[in-house]
Protein backbone atom coordinates (compact mmCIF):
# COMPACT_ATOMS: atom_id res chain seq x y z
CA UNK A 1 0.00 0.00 0.00
CA UNK A 2 1.20 3.40 -0.79
CA UNK A 3 0.77 5.74 1.80
CA UNK A 4 3.07 9.21 -0.04
CA UNK A 5 3.39 9.77 -3.44
CA UNK A 6 5.74 12.72 -4.80
CA UNK A 7 5.19 14.30 -7.98
CA UNK A 8 6.10 17.42 -9.58
CA UNK A 9 9.65 16.67 -9.77
CA UNK A 10 11.80 17.33 -13.31
CA UNK A 11 14.67 18.85 -15.02
CA UNK A 12 15.15 22.63 -13.82
CA UNK A 13 17.53 25.23 -14.88
CA UNK A 14 19.21 27.02 -12.34
CA UNK A 15 17.50 30.17 -10.63
CA UNK A 16 14.08 28.75 -11.83
CA UNK A 17 11.26 27.19 -9.70
CA UNK A 18 9.84 23.51 -8.99
CA UNK A 19 6.62 22.75 -7.21
CA UNK A 20 6.98 19.29 -5.84
CA UNK A 21 3.51 17.74 -4.78
CA UNK A 22 2.95 15.30 -1.92
CA UNK A 23 -0.72 13.20 -1.89
CA UNK A 24 -0.86 11.70 1.43
CA UNK A 25 -3.58 8.81 2.71
CA UNK A 26 -6.37 10.97 5.16
CA UNK A 27 -5.02 9.48 8.26
CA UNK A 28 -1.38 10.05 8.13
CA UNK A 29 -2.40 13.65 6.48
CA UNK A 30 -4.50 13.92 9.51
CA UNK A 31 -2.03 12.66 12.32
CA UNK A 32 1.51 12.70 11.34
CA UNK A 33 4.03 15.74 11.12
CA UNK A 34 5.02 15.83 7.71
CA UNK A 35 8.20 16.82 5.54
CA UNK A 36 10.70 16.79 2.86
CA UNK A 37 14.11 15.11 2.75
CA UNK A 38 16.20 15.18 -0.14
CA UNK A 39 18.96 12.90 -1.06
CA UNK A 40 21.99 14.25 -3.05
CA UNK A 41 24.08 11.97 -4.51
CA UNK A 42 27.38 10.82 -2.33
CA UNK A 43 25.79 12.86 0.11
CA UNK A 44 23.70 11.66 3.44
CA UNK A 45 20.24 12.32 3.30
CA UNK A 46 18.93 15.59 4.91
CA UNK A 47 15.86 17.43 6.27
CA UNK A 48 14.87 20.14 3.69
CA UNK A 49 11.84 21.20 5.43
CA UNK A 50 8.91 19.94 7.80
CA UNK A 51 5.65 21.43 8.96
CA UNK A 52 3.78 20.41 11.68
CA UNK A 53 -0.07 20.24 13.02
CA UNK A 54 -0.13 23.52 14.25
CA UNK A 55 1.51 24.83 10.98
CA UNK A 56 5.30 25.73 12.63
CA UNK A 57 7.33 25.16 9.84
CA UNK A 58 11.34 24.23 9.75
CA UNK A 59 13.53 24.80 7.33
CA UNK A 60 17.68 23.59 6.72
CA UNK A 61 19.62 26.65 6.51
CA UNK A 62 20.88 25.74 2.89
CA UNK A 63 17.25 26.39 1.41
CA UNK A 64 15.32 29.25 3.79
CA UNK A 65 14.58 32.21 1.42
CA UNK A 66 14.34 29.93 -1.22
CA UNK A 67 11.91 27.25 -0.20
CA UNK A 68 7.87 27.07 1.03
CA UNK A 69 6.29 24.22 2.25
CA UNK A 70 2.41 24.01 2.76
CA UNK A 71 -0.36 21.73 2.89
CA UNK A 72 -4.13 21.28 1.28
CA UNK A 73 -6.05 19.92 3.84
CA UNK A 74 -8.81 19.20 1.85
CA UNK A 75 -6.70 17.47 -1.03
CA UNK A 76 -4.02 16.09 1.50
CA UNK A 77 -1.42 17.27 -0.03
CA UNK A 78 1.85 18.38 0.83
CA UNK A 79 3.72 21.20 -1.22
CA UNK A 80 7.55 22.28 -1.69
CA UNK A 81 7.60 25.77 -3.70
CA UNK A 82 11.08 25.52 -4.76
CA UNK A 83 12.41 29.04 -6.22
CA UNK A 84 15.81 30.25 -7.13
CA UNK A 85 17.24 26.63 -7.57
CA UNK A 86 21.03 26.10 -7.57
CA UNK A 87 22.74 23.32 -9.30
CA UNK A 88 23.20 22.00 -5.28
CA UNK A 89 20.04 21.20 -4.75
CA UNK A 90 20.06 18.00 -7.34
CA UNK A 91 18.49 15.21 -5.52
CA UNK A 92 15.93 12.73 -5.08
CA UNK A 93 13.03 14.35 -3.22
CA UNK A 94 11.23 12.19 -0.58
CA UNK A 95 7.90 13.24 1.10
CA UNK A 96 8.18 11.67 4.59
CA UNK A 97 6.22 11.55 7.61
CA UNK A 98 6.00 10.80 11.48
CA UNK A 99 3.11 9.83 12.71
CA UNK A 100 4.38 8.01 16.07
CA UNK A 101 7.02 10.80 17.21
CA UNK A 102 9.19 8.11 17.83
CA UNK A 103 12.15 9.47 16.91
CA UNK A 104 12.08 8.28 13.30
CA UNK A 105 10.09 8.64 9.99
CA UNK A 106 7.17 6.25 9.91
CA UNK A 107 6.47 6.42 5.91
CA UNK A 108 8.50 7.25 2.82
CA UNK A 109 7.52 8.64 -0.38
CA UNK A 110 8.99 6.10 -3.64
CA UNK A 111 10.97 9.63 -4.52
CA UNK A 112 11.17 12.20 -7.32
CA UNK A 113 14.16 13.71 -8.96
CA UNK A 114 15.16 16.83 -9.47
CA UNK A 115 18.13 17.35 -11.38
CA UNK A 116 19.35 21.14 -11.18
CA UNK A 117 21.61 22.04 -14.53
CA UNK A 118 23.91 25.16 -14.73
Amino acid sequence: QVQLLESGGGSVHARASLKLSCAASGYIFATCGLGWYRHAPGKVRELVSSISSDGTTRYADSVKGRFTISQDNAKNTLYLQMNSLKTEDTAVSYCAADCLSMGWVDYWGQGTQVPVSS
